[in-house]
């Protein structure tokens, strides 16, 4: 029997590419909507309770609505927008972190995607949290850098426009005032005593992330070097399918010293980066902002659901 899917918000960005990545399963029954019903109640409802696994692509309030309208006890959800990231009756999406993630993942009826800034960040701090490396008041900072896609369909627009402005062709530093939506989730997953601090940068490019996390070792729990902090990521990942620590250094992946950020742009893979010396560390999480950054994630997350890893 096929799998019954509904995407609410399909003319989304992410739902837009989740439905791409059905292509060719014969697994799944696709529910859609009519397009002149797409934000009719009444219909989004029917469908959601028609459905094995509704995936919402929303934004947070019409997401939080919607989960209102699942009444069928049945009906499983996956929610890409930020609204349950941080709510502890929603499971985490991020099946790499730890076998019990997974697990959960695997068995629940409310699954939380992570964001895409989140996610990269998450992959580097949660295991030095859990190992003991971080304490949970270290002053941590993050930059990132991230194609325009991110930042839906407007910004999309606004950059492949003829005559976009000349801003548009530089990279841009945005979420100035540190509130920036992702922040929480990364401080509540980590398990972090404050919100870390966040430097966001949108390129003139469609698809792909790197997010970079310093490391002061002189304020970690105890002088760590680089091929300590590689080890213990290593072992953290060791065995993962989509999620990768490359060499220490990046000697061999990188041989001329860059880390472009869109590498891995159309695939499911993240890669883990350890550089720097026994003072100041660098660690850089690269993947696709589309991917495993979102609608990848999302069916990645589906198909544990149904045991289709």
């Amino acid at each position: 029997m096929k799998t019954k899917v509904f995407i609410d918000g399909k003319e989304g960005t992410t739902g837009l590419q989740i439905f791409d990545r059905f292509e060719g399963r014969d697994d799944l029954e696709i529910l859609t909507i009519d397009e002149d019903k797409r934000k009719d109640t009444s219909e989004r409802k029917r469908l959601i309770n028609e459905s094995d696994i509704t995936f919402l692509c929303l934004p947070d309030a019409a997401a939080i609505e919607a989960v209102s309208l699942c009444e069928n006890p049945d009906t499983r959800i996956i929610d890409a927008s930020t609204a349950h990231r941080t709510n502890p009756a929603w499971d985490y999406g991020f099946p790499e972190l730890s076998a019990q993630h997974k697990e959960n993942i695997r068995n629940s009826r409310r699954v939380a995607n992570p964001g895409c800034y989140a996610s990269g960040f998450i992959s580097l701090v949660y295991p030095l949290v859990q190992a003991g490396v971080l304490p949970e008041d270290y002053p941590i900072t993050c930059h990132a850098v991230s194609g325009y896609s991110g930042g839906g369909k407007k910004l999309i627009a606004a950059v492949e426009s003829d005559d976009k402005s000349k801003e548009l062709y530089s990279p841009r530093q945005y979420a100035l005032t540190q509130a920036h939506k992702h922040q929480p989730e990364m401080q509540y997953v980590c398990g972090l005593k404050y919100k870390p601090m966040f430097n966001p940068i949108v390129d003139d490019y469609y698809n792909g992330m790197v997010v970079s996390v310093p490391l002061i070792t002189r304020a970690l729990t105890k002088a760590y070097t680089p091929k300590d902090i590689h080890e213990i990521l290593s072992a953290h990942y060791e065995g993962q399918k989509y999620l990768k620590v490359m060499e220490l250094g990046g000697k061999d992946t990188l041989p001329d010293g860059f880390l472009a950020a869109n590498t891995l742009a159309g695939t499911n893979d993240m890669q883990i980066f350890v550089f720097g010396n026994d003072e100041q560390i660098l660690l850089c999480s690269r993947f696709d902002n589309l991917g495993k950054g979102a609608s990848g994630a999302a069916v990645q997350n589906m198909d544990i659901m149904l045991g289709k890893e």
